[in-house]
């Protein structure tokens, strides 16, 4: 019997699929442990907020009240 090719694929070179707001996004850790990123963390931040459930916080009753109204507090 004739043995099937395995497909080989560059999955270094392979960047994956990301949402059309965090595209271009490269994260990588070094040798440290330190994490590093090619774009600003608040602009992270503020895409997990809109687009990510808090787990912690859905436990709450008033958590509907708090998504809705997310306002960042000046210091």
């Amino acid at each position: 019997m004739a043995r099937k090719e395995e497909k080989k694929t560059n999955k270094g070179t392979e960047k994956p699929k990301v949402h059309k707001d965090l595209d271009g996004l490269e994260i990588s850790v070094d040798q440290f442990g330190e994490i590093k990123s090619n774009m600003n963390i608040e602009k992270i931040n503020e895409f997990l907020d809109k687009n990510v459930d808090d787990k912690k916080l859905a436990e709450r009753e008033d958590y509907d009240e708090i998504k809705k109204g997310k306002k960042k507090k000046k210091r």
